[in-house]
Formats: C-alpha cells, sequence, structure tokens
C-alpha cells in the first residue's frame, strides 16, 4: 500500500518571464521561484500551461527546468515539471529524459490531448508512462483543454498504480466526480486543486492542496488559505477563500497567464509583461483590476507595495 500522499499543501507553476523582444529572462525566473518557496509555497511547477511551455524551444525548457531545480534545492522543495504530449512513445521518452536529472519529484500529464481516446485508452496511456517513464506521475485532469473527461472509477484505476502519485484536479466545477474523489482517495494519492476559483472549497472538501497559477502573485496567503482549512480553522478560511476567490477570477478575466504577467510586471518583479503569440497581453484595464487585488493585503509576498501610484505610470 501507498503511504500518505507525498505532494501536500500549495504549488505554484511559475510563469516563463520575457523581456521586451521575448528573450528568456533566467534572472526573473529565479527570483520568481526563490519568492515563491520563501513565501511558503511547498514546491514549484515548471513547464505548465501557466509557463507558455508551448512557444519555448527545447534549450529554454531546459533552462527552465535547471532555473527552477536550482531554487527548489536549495529550499528542500519538490519540482514537478509539466510533460504535455498527446503521443505516448515521445511522453515515456520525455519522462525518461526528467528522470535522468535526478532533480524532478514528478512529472505533471495532462490526458492525451485532442485526440480523446477515451477512457481505456486514457488508462492504457497512463499505465504505459507509469511503467516505463521512470518517474512519479500527477495527472492533469482539465476536459476543456483535453476533450476527455475522466470518471471517478478511471481516476480511482490510475491511482491504484504503483507510479502515479497524484491529480490535479481541474475539471471546471465541483460535482459528483469530485465529491466521490475526494471522499475516498487512493492511499497514497493527492487529490491537488487546479482550478483557482474554487480552491478553497475544494481543499475544505478534502483536497490535499493546490496547483495554483494565481499564487504566483499573494503566494503566502495561498499557502495560508490551505493551512487553515487543514487546521480546521473554517470561518477565517472562508473569508480568505473569498478573497483570493475574487483575485483568482480577475487574473483569468483573460487568457492566462496574460494578466499575471501584467500584475507581475506592474510589481516590478519582471522585466516585461510579454506573452507569446498566440497570447496577446492582457489589457490595461483588466491588469489594473487584478493589480489592485493583488495588493490588497499587507503581507502578500510581492515587493511592490504602492501599486496605485505604480500602475498609472507603467501603464
Amino acid at each position: 500500500m501507498k503511504p500518505h500522499p507525498t505532494f501536500n499543501g500549495l504549488y505554484v507553476p511559475l510563469v516563463t518571464p520575457f523581456t521586451d523582444d521575448l528573450r528568456l529572462a533566467p534572472d526573473a525566473l529565479a527570483r520568481l521561484a526563490d519568492e515563491a518557496l520563501s513565501a511558503g509555497a511547498s514546491g514549484l511547477v515548471a513547464l505548465g500551461t501557466t509557463a507558455e511551455s508551448a512557444t519555448l524551444t527545447a534549450e529554454e525548457k531546459q533552462t527552465v527546468v535547471r532555473i527552477c531545480s536550482a531554487a527548489c534545492r536549495a529550499h528542500g522543495a519538490p519540482l514537478i515539471v509539466g510533460v504535455g504530449t498527446n503521443d505516448t512513445a515521445t511522453a515515456i521518452t520525455s519522462l525518461r529524459e526528467l528522470a535522468a536529472t535526478g532533480d524532478v519529484a514528478a512529472a505533471l500529464v495532462p490526458a492525451p490531448p485532442y485526440i480523446r481516446p477515451g477512457e481505456a485508452g486514457t488508462l492504457a496511456h497512463f499505465t504505459a508512462l507509469a511503467e516505463h517513464g521512470g518517474i512519479p506521475l500527477i495527472v492533469y485532469d482539465i476536459p476543456y483543454r483535453t476533450g476527455q473527461t475522466l470518471s471517478a472509477a478511471t481516476i480511482a484505476a490510475l491511482g491504484r498504480l504503483p507510479g502515479i502519485v497524484g491529480i490535479k484536479h481541474a475539471t471546471g466545477a465541483i460535482d459528483a466526480t469530485t465529491v466521490e474523489l475526494l471522499g475516498s482517495p487512493p492511499p497514497g494519492f493527492a487529490v491537488l486543486g487546479g482550478d483557482d476559483v474554487v480552491l478553497s472549497p475544494l481543499v475544505a472538501a478534502g483536497a490535499h492542496g493546490g496547483i495554483v497559477a494565481s499564487a504566483n502573485l499573494r503566494t503566502a496567503d495561498y499557502a495560508e488559505l490551505i493551512s487553515l482549512w487543514r487546521r480546521g480553522s473554517g470561518a477565517p478560511a472562508r473569508r480568505l477563500g473569498a478573497e483570493l476567490a475574487r483575485l483568482s477570477a480577475a487574473l483569468f478575466a483573460e487568457p492566462n497567464p496574460t494578466v499575471i504577467k501584467g500584475v507581475l510586471h506592474a510589481q516590478e518583479r519582471i522585466p516585461s509583461p510579454a506573452v507569446r503569440m498566440p497570447l496577446l497581453a492582457a489589457a490595461t484595464g483588466t491588469v489594473r483590476r487584478a493589480a489592485l487585488l493583488a495588493g490588497s493585503r499587507a503581507r502578500h509576498s510581492s515587493p511592490c507595495t504602492d501599486l496605485n501610484s505604480a500602475l498609472p505610470h507603467r501603464y
């Protein structure tokens, strides 16, 4: 039998900072990684959707993983790396390459996108990855991106595989499958919330933590939210959860991570709000609204505290 879940708490899927001319900004990424872990994140996620991983070159991906690995080693924290492909053989190769580095605690892998192989095919895909990839896997269940829904029975079957250690649950709703999953997760299987706006009720219902893009901002508060629910402090958790849900909604008002990058830039934490096409930079008003919410709590982890004065000059 598996032990208790290894992956608990808050995991921050970092953005990939760029310069105005769309070059990777490694120093800014290193600062973001250190800030997130110093603010209370349990670990980091590199090369997730939030990182614009589909637009990165192979060399850039290696740089991102190297920087995030160094930060996690310094803090004694686990690193999760996104591996997204709809080809099983290619995914196995990528997983083996990650495993060979020795610095990655797990890979975050979606159900095969676009192909929609059905639940039997999806289970066979993950079985092959678990058996041959050489690294623990966290299933990324996000049907609105993959086109593939996973039932509670399929998730339970995945959780019984020795190489699968958790799931990022981002189905867009708290439904009967969610309730069944949280009511009796497989032993040693971490259920991590992946829909930022409903993180609070997911953790209240039994999720072990979350992979939360919004936590690139106010990291300490998102970590505290999870801690409050796990300590049974319902009243303050509900208040903080409602506040952070408003922030998450503002950050996802335009495609992720455009608004997050806009706010990070306004806070002078990254050199540019630039994103690579097909994404376009978020609108000024959208960023301003989110930035005000990101700066509304005194103890958030950003070094910039005067957003009201900073934003009009920067945008």
